[in-house]
């Protein structure tokens, strides 16, 4: 015989694309057509065992997301089970007068079996699961997922922003920050099906109800009126047959809604399925096990309880407490602490004379810790706060275009016990003090509410900051915060405080690298420039100048032409640096206003500007003759109109003539940061100006 043919119809069968299409197929049938009694235990029985699958399956999940189709399996159980009670009712009010086996093994063996045939003792069993599922398990499973859907979307906007902020800080890379922000939306998509999903569940439980009462009316309607039956024995037939069908159909139930419960009491995500967790949590202590053993120890000593099983219980907990704290103790022996190396190695009488190997070099960039903040760089106590300023030197090398140095980490026990300190060059920049068991939540400008904990200022930026328990994070994400772990507020500030120094970290050393990597592709361009048209030194401070105005070197190709165009004519690095940036001014403006047709910025008065022009040519750009009060003035306004094209939304520019905007960059650099200086030639001629604004001697 051939069974090529059966063989690729049951390969066609097996596809996961048809599962759907059959499921509906099955659905329909029950509905539609009558089945045999055999037919009907099959589905009977693969009802209850799927049911199961799905229990167990909800148990060894790890977190709630890995079984992300869940929703999807309470819509189709239910379908299933629904379409089961109609075949069901049909095959028992048509065949239930010929006996109690007329409608299948599965509902004979629920209707006498299990409740020993007795119609009373069925209602009341049936009852019993129906409360338990209706009004236990659904009603508090549905309230979960409720609450679940309504903070898990409020949460949304804080999860986002800290997924900003990571990426921002260099932790993320674009991959995995769009692979979080999947999971975030995943996630509300999860617990809003989940809240539809339990009125599935809800709704069935009504219908078990509904169709127990159908069915037994129904039956004795029939038997009496139809079979001539009397009503006593049309009562014994088709009563038992409804609750054993009833029986059958709630048991499935309760089991799909124990999984559903168990799906959104699920908290957090650690790596253990729910068994594991409930494991570990409720017997880590062996002394709550040693206090219910001696309580149950007391009950079953009392004369007239059940001693035997009072007692045997009791040894039961107090071995099993013995064994916990047993195992406790072995965990704490074989604990070993790291050994910790001395910083200095002592000297001793014989050794040899100092030299100049004995003098240390200054770190280019150092981070020391207090103690208390050791576990963050210490990979053997879980710390990934070097593996973040990997990353934080890895985003500011592509961004800025020349290598980032590594960073020196070392403890201080001269710090307070929770402080860090961000030097270069062996001079202190930064520092500040965390809290590494707290999680700071930061304002971003608008927030729903507040927050209890210890306030304090984001050291990166100075923003508004609450140091609160990381219990509270969702709570705060849900309020507008942005919250960050400690080793993100370290990485934070570390990754500012490069971008703003990066101009003292590059030098002739970083020039010669880029140069070389340059002269691998444009190896005739590199050797005109140095030393033919210009000396090292003043390529140095050109590409210095620009880092300082937070100009990227990343196109080195067009800062070496230019420099090679306009070295002969002038070697002043002021000059040179103006040419460059006119050269770089889309990628200038591409950094501040992206890829916006239309750049708003603020003007100077014409005659302000002949007025800076003139002082300049006369007293030098060191010492521009102009009044104090006239650049307090210039100072203060531009103040003001920086602040209101923030208010608005926009990026505040400064558009002056390319003679003066040197001067003015220096004017503003420190005083009004985050002010753009730029000269009329920087602007590519594919982009429009909008002037919102002008300053002048009078404003």
């Amino acid at each position: 015989m051939d069974f090529s043919r059966l063989k690729a119809v049951l390969a066609v069968l097996g596809k996961a694309e048809l599962g759907a299409p059959l499921v509906i197929v099955m659905v329909l049938s029950m509905l539609i057509l009558p089945l045999p009694a055999l037919v009907l235990d099959l589905f009977f029985t693969f009802n209850i065992a799927f049911s199961l699958i799905i229990l167990l399956v909800v148990v060894y999940t790890l977190k709630p997301l890995e079984f992300a189709a869940f929703p999807t399996v309470i819509l189709l159980a239910t379908i299933l089970r629904l379409a089961l009670n109609v075949a069901s009712t049909r095959i028992v009010l048509i065949e239930g007068h010929k006996g109690g086996d007329a409608a299948g093994k599965v509902i004979e063996a629920f209707g006498a079996f299990v409740i020993g045939g007795n119609f009373a003792v069925g209602l009341v069993v049936f009852a019993i699961l129906i409360i338990i599922n209706f009004m236990v398990v659904t009603k508090g499973a549905g309230r979960i997922a409720e609450v679940g859907a309504r903070f898990t979307l409020d949460a949304m906007p804080g999860k986002q922003m800290a997924i900003d902020a990571d990426l921002n800080a260099g932790l993320l890379t674009q991959d995995e920050a769009r692979e979080r922000r999947a999971e975030v939306a995943t996630e509300a998509d999860f617990y809003g099906s989940m809240d539809g999903a339990s009125k599935f569940v809800r709704g069935d439980a009504v219908a078990g109800i509904i169709i127990l009462f159908v069915n037994m009316i129904g039956g004795l309607a029939i038997g009496v009126l139809q079979h001539d039956l009397s009503f006593s024995e049309a009562g014994k037939i088709y009563v038992l047959l409804s609750i054993g069908d009833g029986l059958v159909a709630q048991i499935p139930s309760l089991l799909l809604s124990t999984a559903s419960a168990l799906v959104v009491t699920k908290v957090g995500s650690s790596g253990e399925n729910i068994g594991q967790q409930v494991t570990a949590q409720l017997f880590a202590n062996p002394k709550a096990l040693t206090v219910t053993a001696a309580v149950v120890g007391a009950l079953g000593i009392i004369p007239g309880m059940p001693n035997m099983v009072f007692i045997l219980l009791a040894l039961i907990l107090a071995g099993s407490a013995y064994l916990i704290e047993k195992k406790h103790k072995q965990a704490q022996l074989v604990a070993v602490d790291y050994p910790q190396e001395l910083a200095l190695n002592t000297l001793t009488p014989e050794s040899k004379e100092l030299g100049w190997d004995d003098v240390m070099p200054v770190d280019v960039v150092g981070l020391e810790v207090g103690y208390r903040l050791i576990p963050l760089v210490d990979k053997n106590q879980g710390g990934q706060l070097m593996v973040r300023i990997k990353g934080v030197r890895k985003k500011l090398s592509q961004e800025l275009g020349f290598l980032i140095p590594s960073v020196h980490i070392r403890d201080n026990l001269d710090l307070s016990p929770m402080m860090y300190r961000i030097s270069l060059m062996g001079v202190t920049v930064g520092e500040a003090e965390i809290m590494p068991d707290m999680e700071m939540a930061i304002n971003p400008g608008r927030v729903f509410g507040s927050l209890k904990g210890a306030a304090c200022k984001d050291p990166a930026f100075g923003l508004d900051a609450v140091w609160i328990e990381p219990n509270q994070k969702d709570h705060a994400q849900t309020l507008g915060y942005t919250v960050v772990d400690p080793g993100t507020v370290v990485a934070t500030h570390l990754s500012h405080l490069l971008q703003s120094h990066a101009h003292e970290l590059f030098g002739y050393e970083e020039t010669y690298k880029i140069l070389d990597n340059l002269a691998k592709s444009a190896p005739k361009l590199v050797e005109d420039l140095v030393p033919k048209t210009l000396p090292l030194g003043v390529v140095v401070k050109v590409l210095q100048n620009l880092l300082q105005e937070h100009v990227p070197i990343r196109d080195m190709r067009s800062i070496v032409e230019t420099l090679a165009e306009y070295g002969f004519r002038s070697q002043d690095p002021d000059i040179l640096t103006s040419a460059v940036r006119a050269a770089l001014g889309r990628l200038i403006i591409h950094e501040i206003s992206g890829m916006q047709d239309e750049l708003p910025v603020i003007t100077l008065d014409h005659e302000l500007e002949q007025l800076l022009h003139k002082s300049l040519q006369t007293a030098g750009e060191n010492g521009v003759g102009i009044e104090p009060g006239l650049a307090e003035q210039m100072h203060t306004s531009l103040q003001e109109s920086m602040q209101k094209m923030e208010m608005e939304g926009q990026t505040a520019v400064l558009l002056v003539s390319s003679y003066i905007r040197p001067w003015l960059a220096r004017f503003v650099r420190h005083s009004i940061p985050g002010l753009h200086v730029l000269a009329y030639n920087e602007i590519p001629a594919d982009r429009q100006i909008k002037v919102v604004s002008t300053v002048g001697r009078r404003t």
